[in-house]
């Protein structure tokens, strides 16, 4: 099969929309006409750096779309059947599946390169063999994923919406509700307010925090939040220790989440200070290149005041698990989706998608395939 999608052929470089060779489904391999595909600050990475992984790449990881086809012994999805991508597939069976951490699954060795779990991958590019970025590669109109990362929905599901439950949204309610174990009566600080930290405030939200207080420089974002929950907002980590301070009575906030766009030591610093004792600090976010991702922690404050810090991938969720589960929260009027969609590109305008994501003009912006 032949498709169109946008690969990076460097690091460094634009998005190029190409046409390209999509192989036929093997065991355990899923054919899948993508719909939709968020445009997530991951994929923006990617154009920066890709370390352990290789170009070109087929760039999104957060989509939804009708499945096609199936290989030999797929027995969870078939023919027609609507689907939101896994950017971590989820074998079931390995050590980390097996003990309830499926969002770091062995079968996801292979995300910066794009190679599917059985060794092939899933696109060829002038007769050269072209992996998806997480084993997905959303930003094609076609594309084989692994069994393991196609999550089935109901088909009465809008699809549009759906595409945001791959990542943006169980990764920043997760960051807040399972990674940050928020509690009824906590006060959270949110360190950015994009597509996945409004979704830490609505995680947040959801777990009884008593106040929300979130951290943007953009005032459009802020305002947003603001609808979504947060009771407070404020442009700087130093407002926010302040306001966590007098909120909390004098201790400070119980979970700081951050999710800026860009890790970095200040945003660390900034975080660190708004964290009460005995608080958790969760690291969703991460920087363009791994030696711009270094952060300094204070081991005696850590220590003194039992501070947590804890990393958070996709959230700490399970795809199979939450992903239906976020879907049917939306469906009951429990959680926000289709606010969150800011603005629509076709595939030609990708890389304006992402200039207005760094102008800070979009919550999410989405990829209208076809």
């Amino acid at each position: 099969m032949r498709t169109r999608g946008a690969v990076l052929r460097e690091a460094g470089t634009e998005y190029e929309i190409v046409d390209l060779e999509v192989v036929d489904p093997g065991p355990g391999e899923v054919l899948v006409e993508m719909a939709y595909a968020g445009l997530c600050h991951s994929d923006e990475h990617l154009r920066h750096s890709n370390p352990g992984g290789r170009y070109p790449i087929v760039g999104g990881h957060e989509g939804s779309g009708v499945v096609l086809a199936v290989g030999p012994g797929v027995t969870s999805v078939a023919p027609g059947d609507h689907v939101v991508t896994s950017f971590l597939p989820a074998c079931g069976h390995c050590r980390y599946c097996a003990t309830g951490r499926s969002n770091i699954c062995d079968a996801g060795a292979t995300i910066a390169i794009g190679q599917l779990p059985t060794g092939t991958y899933p696109f060829r590019l002038d007769g050269e063999p072209l992996g998806g970025f997480c084993i997905v590669g959303a930003f094609a109109r076609h594309t084989v994923l692994s069994e393991f990362s196609c999550v089935r929905i109901d088909p009465h599901l809008p699809l549009d919406t759906a595409a945001l439950l791959a990542c943006s949204v169980p990764t920043g309610w997760g960051s807040a509700v399972y990674s940050g174990g928020t509690r009824p009566g906590d006060v959270v600080v949110v360190v950015g307010l994009g597509g996945v930290g409004v979704n830490a405030v609505q995680g947040a939200v959801h777990a009884g925090a008593v106040h929300v207080i979130g951290v943007d420089p953009v005032a459009m974002k802020r305002e947003f939040a603001e609808t979504l929950g947060a009771t407070h907002t404020v442009a700087d980590a130093r407002e926010a220790a302040q306001l966590a301070r007098e909120l909390s009575r004098g201790t400070g906030a119980d979970v700081v989440v951050v999710t800026v766009g860009k890790m970095s030591a200040e945003v660390m610093a900034g975080a660190s200070a708004c964290l009460g004792k005995g608080g958790t600090l969760v690291l969703t976010a991460l920087a363009d290149h791994p030696r711009e991702g270094h952060v300094d922690l204070n081991g005696q404050v850590t220590t003194v005041f039992e501070h947590r810090v804890q990393g958070s991938l996709f959230g700490s969720c399970n795809p199979f698990r939450d992903i239906p589960m976020l879907a049917r929260m939306a469906e009951e009027g429990r959680l926000e989706l289709g606010r969150l969609v800011t603005r629509r590109y076709p595939l030609d305008e990708l890389n304006q998608g992402y200039r207005d994501q760094a102008a800070g003009e979009t919550i999410r912006g989405l990829l209208v395939h076809g």
